[in-house]
């Protein structure tokens, strides 16, 4: 008789043995070792455990039960990044399970960091070892709220579950939908990510549009005091004005030329910079 792995089972307290205690249903018989219990245990009573195979290969039981099981689905907090492999993922158990790459963006730059979630389930591969899964944008459909209570610039956060170059889908805290193209951003958001936006549009299928830029206000603020650091690092002097070639703004400060233009206008307003022969200087 062999049990499923990654499954949970209920079975029968035998005798403490050197390294933990011995546990049996019907004809299948296995330890639990020491290090896997979190509670103390009596002979002749039952126990659920979690069973798994350890990195040694061999099927282990766990008295930790995890909150993610094969065909269940629930967040998983990302504790390591490994290049080229995947990143793993606490559970909830006394071990930590690998996402693999095939499961994450092409890019590595958008994989998830440690801290980081991502909507798992369990899954074995060929050799019966635990592998976690990430849920696809479809699984979530069920889960979605019609935003029927959100109005434009209403602040929304939540994780990204799905990223792609037109930009990425963010499952809120209230189990809203939104979608952040890739305009409405300054940098692509990890898959798992964490991020807080407002709301620019509110869709007639109950979905919203989210942007992680600030308001037009803002943002000029930010372009200015930018470019003002920008010039301190160089020296007081840059070769730029609101004359220069837009590819050169743009491959520099990372904004339009207009939005460019508009915040040396603020500093020059306050009196923070002066333009003179096609270079901007910090007004002394």
């Amino acid at each position: 008789m062999n049990l499923a792995l990654g499954t949970i089972h209920t079975m029968r307290i035998g005798e403490k043995v050197n390294n933990g205690y011995s546990l049996t249903k019907g004809t299948f018989q296995i330890t639990l070792p020491i290090e896997h219990s979190d509670e103390k245990l009596v002979e002749g009573e039952n126990v659920d455990v979690f069973l798994f195979k350890d990195r040694q290969e061999k099927v282990v039981a766990s008295t930790l039960i995890p909150k993610i099981v094969i065909g269940i689905y629930d967040w998983a907090k990302v504790v390591d990044v490994i290049p080229g492999l995947g990143v793993f993922v606490d559970i909830g158990t006394t071990v930590e399970v690998l996402v693999p790459k095939d499961d994450l963006p092409t890019f590595q730059k958008a994989w998830p960091l440690p801290g980081d979630k991502l909507y798992v389930t369990l899954a074995l591969d060929k050799q019966e070892r635990l592998l976690c899964r990430v849920a696809k944008e479809a699984l979530f459909t069920d889960m979605i709220r019609f935003a029927t209570d959100i109005d434009l610039n209403d602040q929304v956060g939540g994780q990204i579950i799905r990223v792609d170059k037109e930009g990425a889908v963010l499952f809120t805290e209230e189990n809203h939908r939104g979608f952040i193209h890739y305009t409405e951003r300054e940098r692509e958001p990890r898959l798992g990510e964490f991020v807080s936006g407002r709301v620019i549009e509110v869709k007639e299928d109950g979905t919203i549009n989210v942007s992680l830029l600030p308001l037009k206000h803002e943002r000029m603020d930010d372009d200015a005091e930018k470019i003002y650091a920008y010039i301190q690092e160089a020296g007081g002097v840059i070769p730029f004005s609101d004359k220069s070639e837009p590819e050169h703004i743009q491959h520099t400060f990372q904004m339009s030329k207009s939005a460019f233009k508009r915040a040396l206008g603020r500093l020059m307003k306050h009196g923070k910079i002066e333009q003179r022969d096609g270079k901007t200087y910090i007004k002394k």
